[in-house]
């Protein structure tokens, strides 16, 4: 049985306010998308990286990989209009050159501080109950609003867990719950968690990191730089 990352980094990345797509930004002379494969090049249980890529990118992406060492990786796919349709993608290819019991990790091409045990974790996570989600405690407090002005309402923030990637599933059952879904007419789900559910599926957690957070706007590659930068506190218990 392989481990599969399946990188998602087809979007365009319009938040962050910046004329290139927020993966192909350089941070310390390196891509976010490249700090991103590393983490999958460098965990001895990955061994195959495939890669959804926004259009007419791809060829940058193969350079970068080769210029950076990623070695691991297999396959550069175009991506789709939505992450979901750029996921289907990959696993068209996937499916072809794998074995179905494979276990295939989705994972945020803009997520490119990805600390090794959350990799080790959801591999196992997946292996004991099917799927893995990455997810971690929600520490604030919860409001709801209409209008994203106002609020009545708290929801109890004890039963909230906010997720991340990597998703974790079976190659084959990540390929039928895809058919599945197009065949319920579900075609624009946010992530493979939510496709999970919307198809009645139940979901396993395992354990994500404040670390692992998605680049989406111009304070968030302040903060990974400031993480490459950070040096440890070895008092630090």
């Amino acid at each position: 049985m392989s481990n599969i990352a399946l990188i998602t980094a087809a979007g365009t990345g319009t938040r962050t306010g910046q004329d290139v797509p927020k993966q192909f930004l350089n941070v310390f002379d390196k891509p976010i998308i490249i700090y991103t494969m590393e983490c999958f090049q460098n965990h001895p249980d990955i061994d195959a990286i495939y890669v959804a890529c926004l259009e007419g990118w791809e060829g940058f992406m193969r350079l970068y990989a080769r210029q950076f060492g990623i070695t691991k990786l297999k396959g550069i796919v175009l991506g789709g209009d939505t992450g979901q349709k750029s996921i289907e993608n990959v696993l068209d290819v996937i499916h072809q050159e794998c074995d179905p019991d494979d276990i295939v990790l989705v994972h945020d091409g803009s997520r490119p501080y990805l600390e090794p045990q959350i990799i080790t974790d959801c591999i196992n996570v997946c292996k004991a109950h099917g799927n893995a989600i990455t997810a971690i405690d929600c520490k604030e407090a919860m409001l709801v609003t209409p209008d994203k002005v106002q609020s009545v309402e708290s929801i109890d923030r004890e039963t909230l867990y906010r997720t991340q990637t990597p998703h974790a599933m079976h190659l084959q059952d990540m390929v039928d719950l895809h058919e599945e879904a197009k065949a319920k007419g579900i075609t624009g789900s946010v992530a493979t968690c939510t496709l999970l559910i919307e198809c009645g599926y139940k979901v396993w957690f395992n354990h994500g990191s404040d670390f692992n957070f998605k680049i989406t706007s111009k304070e968030d590659l302040l903060l990974f730089k400031a993480l490459l930068s950070a040096e440890p506190m070895v008092w630090l218990k």
